[in-house]
């Protein structure tokens, strides 16, 4: 029994492969190829979005302190809410204007999406600055700006990289949901498969989304550590739930 139930995966795997490599499974309108090239640059686009509106508030508030609170608070309901809810206010919002269906309201929750833990790892990465470190860097003579750019960012930088981290996978994951809005993507092949009852496609779509999170993942953390003096690079634990990066210096 068990080596007939261990054949049957083995040939459903020996399956998933074969439609995998067919070169029929990636041309076409419909084919792979131009699924994970919408899931790609609707996934860039919604981060490019989210790092522009979240790095410059996490900044702000994280050097000036003022509004931290409300804005943090916010950031964590936002990230409390289900990505397919956050689709559906995208939707319901931009239907009146005929751009409910299609890419726009993806992209909309993808940034909506991304932006809280990009706002919070900021905003933590400078207020762990050393205090001592940024009033000498005053008692110098540098404007704010200064402080900002030159003591406190380069500091904070493994804190913030990571958040960035964090929403760039989140992104990539979730967006196989813009294919509900007829957004295209990966999701739209696997929306297929359940349609016809495909299981080889439904797993082989699936797969690839996880291979392409999975790579995000370590583009990112190479590109965090390279970005990242090596002086300042820090041991780092696995984020909380909370999505921030607990981080301790190395030895």
């Amino acid at each position: 029994m068990g080596a007939t139930a261990g054949d049957g995966v083995i040939e459903f795997i020996g399956q998933v492969a074969a439609w995998l490599t067919d070169p029929a499974t990636w041309s076409g309108s419909n084919g792979l190829g131009v699924r994970l090239w919408e899931h790609l640059w609707i996934s860039g686009v919604s981060l490019v979005a989210a790092v522009a509106i979240g790095l410059p508030v996490g900044l702000s508030i994280g050097h000036t302190g003022r509004g931290a609170g409300a804005v943090v608070a916010i950031a964590n309901i936002g990230r409390a809410v289900p990505s397919l809810g956050l689709l559906g206010i995208a939707f319901l919002l931009l239907l009146p204007v005929g751009l409910g269906v299609g890419p726009v309201p993806g992209i909309l929750a993808l940034v909506a999406l991304g932006i809280p833990p990009i706002i919070v790892n900021t905003f933590v990465g400078l207020r762990e600055v050393d205090p001592d470190l940024v009033e000498a860097a005053r008692g110098m003579g540098m404007r704010e700006s200064e402080v900002l750019r030159r003591v406190e960012v380069p500091i904070a930088l493994p804190v913030i990289l990571a958040g960035v981290r964090t929403s760039a996978v989140q992104i990539v994951a979730t967006a196989t949901l813009v294919a509900v809005v007829g957004g295209g993507t990966l999701g739209q092949v696997i929306i297929a498969g359940f349609n016809t009852g495909d299981d080889v496609r439904i797993f082989g779509s699936a797969l690839l989304v996880a291979l392409l999170s999975m790579g995000t993942e370590v583009l990112f953390a190479a590109l965090q550590r390279a970005a990242t003096s090596p002086g300042l690079r820090r041991t780092a634990r696995p984020p909380e739930p909370g999505g921030v990066m607990d981080v301790q210096p190395a030895d």
